[in-house]
């Protein structure tokens, strides 16, 4: 080793001297008696005096560290962690918890806790503030490997749980689970508060590699991604080795499920900041709920006065202990919504309400989740006010996603309303004549939520009191999921929930595109084809001005709004077959935004736009909608035999705009990457069939159509493209 031919060649004399100039604090010669007391025969208590006198010198670098947020580590700001792993201080220690698995005993010898947990302790002062002393031990497989078989001893845990998180957060390939000595006995033998803190270690074990912001990588990148990536990836097959694990998802609901302990007063909130200002560390926050227990077990036998003055039972506050369990919960929440989105995700989902998890959390909402006295915009440690580091706020948004992986296109999502609502959709089929969606009918009624309340309904009210830019975007999202599909007059049953949605568009200033986006999207699927919320829409926006500004807030970004122009066009063409509905006639005679999408220019004018704005290039999993939603315009006239007009109308548009050929060639091309996309056996073209009540093989038939060679054919994209401008042979799908 390097550190340690350096120890030898500089010799004692020449160390202590060079160590003064140097203000290396006495450590090489430290570590020069650490190697001479470590070796293979030694008992090591000696070292391990030595270890202690080092870890107290490093261990203040290491709270000074977590305590300035995180700066970025270099040799002149923690010198004594950076000395120590010069001259190979991080190699030995990594020798010397190693050194029982190397003999060739039968029986391996045990090595100290004590000894083992200042070690790790150690090695983990070193990560944080040296850089590349994380890279190198998670270069190492058999160290990353051993350090999970220190995880079954309860004394070492802590140390050896935040070791594997902060190495496995740098490792360049994901470990795999399975390669890990008995893992199933491993897990079965935690203690729910170990597996709370294995699910940190979990998360980055089953989660996909980013590859940026998902909605902005390109689909061509994506399906390109996905053809050289047929087999299962390391993370897939991590999902499916947890799953295995008897008891695993079972003890995960109860985890998330479990009740704490409520902090009362008034200075809740100061508290949590005042302490999470520099709680950045898991370890630092582990480090001090366990310092706190095992004050308690000794005040069991200790005199009351003098632990009255105790520094720790001084300065530690009550509320601790539900951050503590709110970190976790998050944590436990993340694991399940990464298996709910996985490719078993079936089994997850009879696993989830098998156990009751949403009942549970149900029970959670108004105690712990959304607590009344909680601001919801509370910002902690120094943060915007998008910031999603409070772990209250972090709790938050990932019961959100969570609820949003659950509901988004499964028939568990009526586990999330309670009997009461069950009935009254029922109830309303009934009452309209119309059979029951069979989802609902099979619903097992032992497992939705209990109480006066679903979930879904706390939800509703809580979202009226949050203001209209709200961060909190994930549970609009996660609306549109759960009532895509559901019968929308359940909607009405809270329907003050959709004038608050108009407000926000309307009359709110709201201004965020991404939080009108989910104000959009919800509105659409609340309104599409119940002529009820025509109606309430239009006794809502009763003046010409909030119409216009209605219009105004759809067509400044129709990547955000096309979902609700989709929405409006399918309703108008449903209602325009049931003129002998006298309901139907009259809102269509009424309502300004029927009357308003009834005119073809208007079609026409989303119709150019929504081509004109996406191209193959730029398509992405948050713009392709706009593809769909012009697909959607020209499948509607197809039915009514008018594709023909509405192609010339494009072409005519191009002339006007003297870009011939321009229009109609970007929208070949797009058709050519949908069928690409969409024919791909791995895609789940429901949700396509589903949004829009038109059979996917109509989709299909009508892209077939559009892209025909025949140039006599008046349904041929290729027939409205005049030869001098022709491009359809360029292929620009191939990477």
């Amino acid at each position: 080793r390097v550190g340690h031919i350096l120890l030898q060649y500089l010799g004692t004399g020449l160390l202590q001297e060079r160590d003064k100039r140097a203000k290396w604090h006495g450590i090489p010669t430290l570590l020069q008696k650490l190697y001479e007391s470590s070796h293979p025969n030694s008992d090591l208590s000696q070292a391990h005096s030595l270890l202690k006198v080092l870890s107290s010198q490093l261990s203040m670098e290491a709270m000074s560290f977590v305590t300035e947020e995180r700066k970025t580590a270099q040799e002149s700001t923690f010198p004594n962690t950076y000395t120590f792993d010069l001259f190979g201080g991080v190699d030995l220690l990594v020798e010397i918890l190693m050194r029982p698995t190397l003999t060739m005993q039968k029986k391996k010898p045990k090595m100290n806790d004590d000894l083992v947990k200042d070690c790790l302790s150690v090695l983990y002062n070193c990560c944080i503030c040296t850089e590349g002393v994380t890279k190198s031990l998670a270069a190492r497989d058999d160290f990353v490997l051993f350090l999970f078989t220190l995880m079954t001893n309860k004394k070492t845990f802590l140390q050896t749980a935040t070791l594997i998180e902060d190495i496995l957060g740098v490792k360049k390939e994901m470990i795999q689970l399975e390669g890990i000595p008995n893992l199933s006995g491993l897990v079965q033998s935690f203690d729910q508060q170990q597996l709370a803190n294995f699910c940190r270690i979990l998360s980055v074990t089953i989660s996909e590699p980013d590859v940026g912001n998902d909605d902005k990588h390109t689909l061509l990148a994506k399906n390109a991604q996905q053809k050289r990536n047929a087999s299962p990836s390391r993370a897939e097959v991590n999902q499916v080795t947890l799953l295995n694990i008897p008891g695993f998802i079972e003890r995960l609901c109860k985890l998330a499920t479990r009740k704490v302990s409520e902090a009362t007063g008034a200075n809740f909130l100061q508290e949590l900041e005042d302490w999470y200002t520099w709680l950045d560390n898991a370890l630092v926050l582990d480090a001090l709920m366990q310092m706190a227990t095992e004050e308690g077990e000794q005040s069991k036998s200790s005199d009351e006065s003098s632990l009255a003055t105790s520094p720790l039972r001084h300065r530690l506050p009550q509320s601790m202990k539900i951050v503590h369990e709110i970190m976790y919960k998050v944590e436990v929440l993340y694991v399940l919504c990464v298996l709910l989105m996985g490719r078993q995700r079936n089994q997850v989902h009879k696993m989830l309400a098998e156990f009751r998890l949403i009942p549970g959390l149900n029970n959670l909402f108004d105690k712990l989740i959304w607590r009344k006295y909680t601001a919801s915009n509370h910002v902690v440690h120094g943060q915007n006010e998008n910031c999603d580091c409070s772990p209250e706020i972090s709790f938050k948004i990932q019961f959100l996603r969570l609820l949003q992986s659950f509901s988004d296109h499964h028939e568990n999502k009526y586990l999330l309303l309670n009997s009461q609502e069950l009935n009254e959709l029922s109830a309303i089929s009934m009452k309209a004549n119309i059979p029951e969606v069979e989802a609902l009918v099979n619903t097992d009624r032992s497992l939705v939520c209990d109480g006066k309340k679903g979930l879904l309904t706390r939800l509703l009210t809580v979202m009226k009191r949050e203001p209209p830019d709200s961060s909190f975007r994930s549970a609009l999202e996660m609306f549109v999921a759960i009532f895509n599909n559901v019968p929308q007059d359940l909607f009405f049953t809270w329907f003050c929930f959709f004038e608050h949605i108009l407000y926000c568009i309307i009359d709110s200033g709201c201004t965020s595109r991404d939080v009108l986006q989910s104000y959009f999207d919800l509105l659409g699927e609340l309104m599409k084809f119940n002529i009820d919320a025509f109606k309430r829409f239009n006794k809502y926006v009763n003046t010409a001005e909030k119409f216009q500004t209605f219009l105004t807030q759809i067509n400044s970004s129709l990547v955000d709004s096309n979902m609700l122009v989709r929405c409006i066009v399918l309703s108008l063409d449903r209602f325009e077959s049931q003129t002998e509905d006298v309901k139907v006639v009259e809102v269509l005679s009424e309502c300004c935004l029927l009357s308003y999408m009834a005119r073809v220019e208007n079609r026409l004018s989303f119709l150019f736009r929504l081509i004109n704005i996406i191209n193959v290039q730029t398509l992405t999993q948050e713009n392709v909608s706009c593809l769909n939603t012009s697909l959607v315009i020209l499948m509607l006239a197809r039915r009514k035999a008018k594709l023909p007009f509405y192609l010339n109308a494009l072409r005519e548009k191009e002339y006007a705009e003297k870009y011939p050929g321009c229009l109609l060639n970007n929208f070949h091309n797009l058709l050519r990457f949908w069928q690409r996309h969409y024919l791909n056996k791995d895609k789940d073209s429901t949700c396509l069939e589903n949004s829009s009540c038109i059979p996917f093989s109509y989709w299909k038939e009508t892209v077939s159509v559009l892209l025909g060679s025949d140039r006599t054919s008046l349904c041929a994209i290729a027939t409205y493209i005049d030869e001098p401008f022709m491009d359809l042979d360029k292929d620009l799908l191939e990477d």
